[in-house]
């Protein structure tokens, strides 16, 4: 699952700058109940960081069971972390 296919999915759009302020909190909603259901890890990775970048993304310990996962989500927010700091 790419970024795009995501944004399509969630807002109806490819172009971030085209997501009306209003679609937010809706897109936000589906994507936690996706993250809940979805079973695939990679799928499930790819929702859980897309609510990280809009500030909604759940504790690492509820979202993934998985210390592997866990740890992988870990690494992400540390190259998130950097790639703000530049």
């Amino acid at each position: 699952m790419n970024f795009d296919d995501q944004l399509q999915r969630y807002f109806g759009t490819t172009d971030i700058a085209a997501i009306a302020p209003t679609a937010f909190d809706p897109a936000i909603e589906r994507m936690k109940v996706d993250l809940g259901l979805e079973r695939d890890k990679g799928r499930r990775f790819a929702i859980w960081a897309l609510l990280h970048m809009f500030g909604a993304a759940p504790d690492l310990d509820v979202a993934f069971p998985d210390a592997q996962d866990r740890e992988a989500a870990r690494n992400f927010l540390d190259l998130a972390s950097r790639a703000e700091e530049t």
